[in-house]
């Protein structure tokens, strides 16, 4: 089997880089070891803790120990699933904050001022609601609801 690109990991950036790279007429396999993001607790907002908590969706990762918290290590929920950790997020969408984004670009990172990666946001979102104005996106594969 030959391709022209090997993504490893299904997950929110995998699944985009595919998409992305198919659209413009290359070939690409996706490698994935979870399963399918079609379980019940995955689909429903309200089971937000449950997949986080479920080895079949999670991988059971946790931190080093934190000293600030009596040395107790901390759950960090990690998708085992198609869609990554995006899949056992309760279906939220967050960006991070525009100064954040800023900061990195004085900083040294270049492109990645708010302005800079704007229209990328817009790209990605399909907004339902009030009009998109010139923050959201409205012609992109991930469909966004405020609620």
């Amino acid at each position: 089997m030959e391709a022209d690109y090997v993504i490893v990991g299904a997950g929110s950036a995998g699944c985009a880089m595919a998409y992305r790279l198919s659209e413009a007429g290359k070939s690409v396999i996706v490698v994935e070891f979870g399963g399918s993001d079609a379980g019940p607790f995955i689909q429903m907002p309200g089971a937000l803790s449950f997949p986080m908590n479920m080895p079949l969706y999670d991988w059971g990762l946790q931190s080093e120990p934190e000293p600030h918290l009596g040395n107790r290590r901390l759950a960090t929920p990690r998708g085992k699933v198609i869609g990554g950790s995006s899949s056992i997020n309760g279906m939220v969408f967050v960006r991070g904050h525009a100064k954040d984004f800023d900061h990195w670009a004085e900083a040294g990172a270049d492109g990645c001022a708010y302005a800079d990666v704007l229209p990328y946001f817009r790209r990605l979102e399909s907004w339902h609601g009030a009009a998109p104005g010139a923050f959201l996106g409205s012609s992109g594969p991930l469909h966004v609801t405020r609620g």
